[in-house]
């Protein structure tokens, strides 16, 4: 790990600026579909992932929904109890470390998730 983190450290401030205007352009790009979609979620401020607020849904298992999610609606999260101490089960976690294009089909998908992802 040290190796790594010698190499990291070589990199010009160049390359972390240009990874940051990336990661920005696409946390940015998902987070403007979330709000069209009027999806409750978190606001990242340096990861490149974000919790959605599902308890709109009803479900007692941020698992299950995460499941009946993929089934669903063909977009995969994560638990986001999993990332909680406490007993936490209204988050779920997705990521947009991804190509513009991927972000903008999950975005497609999750348009109408609702009448899918309803008990």
């Amino acid at each position: 790990m040290q190796e790594a983190a010698v190499t990291g450290l070589k990199f010009g401030g160049d390359y972390y600026a240009d990874l940051q205007q990336k990661y920005t352009e696409k946390r940015d790009l998902f987070l403007k579909g979330l709000d069209s979609l009027k999806i409750p979620h978190a606001i990242p401020e340096g990861a490149y992932y974000v919790l959605l607020d599902i308890s709109e849904f009803g479900y007692e298992s941020d698992l299950v929904f995460c499941e009946k999610l993929a089934e669903k609606v063909g977009v995969s999260a994560v638990p986001g109890s999993s990332f909680f101490k406490e007993l936490e089960k209204r988050y779920i976690r997705v990521h947009f470390a991804k190509k513009s294009e991927t972000i903008l089909d999950a975005l497609n998908r999750l348009e109408g998730f609702r009448e899918k992802m309803l008990i």
